[in-house]
């Protein structure tokens, strides 16, 4: 939908992403779209060095999250929140669905 604006389908992806989970990595946004995990990396370096991500090493994962200090933040994720309500419901449950606890074997989901 904003692929025009930000450059690519993968990059919009991504800041989808981030928008619907305030934070996420590399290897999950690949996972989930199905996008290369080195084409997510450069999307989300490239980003960072622009100034809206900002990254912390949890562990030995970077994880991104949208910059507080960016000039245009309001306005960047009212966009992404507004094409997030246009998705296709299946697509906007999975981006919304937030799971970051282990989960016992065996549970249901």
């Amino acid at each position: 939908m904003i692929e025009a604006l930000v450059g690519s389908e993968g990059a919009e992806r991504t800041l989808l992403f981030v928008e619907a989970r305030e934070a996420g990595y590399a290897r999950e946004i690949s996972e989930l779209y199905g996008i290369s995990l080195n084409v997510v990396q450069k999307h989300l370096y490239r980003m960072e060095a622009g100034g809206l991500l900002v990254s912390e090493t949890v562990g030995r994962t970077r994880v991104f999250r949208f910059n507080p200090r960016f000039p245009f933040l309001a306005e960047t994720r009212a966009l992404l929140r507004a094409v997030l309500m246009r998705l296709p419901e299946s697509l906007r449950k999975e981006l919304l669905m937030n799971r970051r606890r282990p989960r016992r074997t065996g549970k249901t989901l």
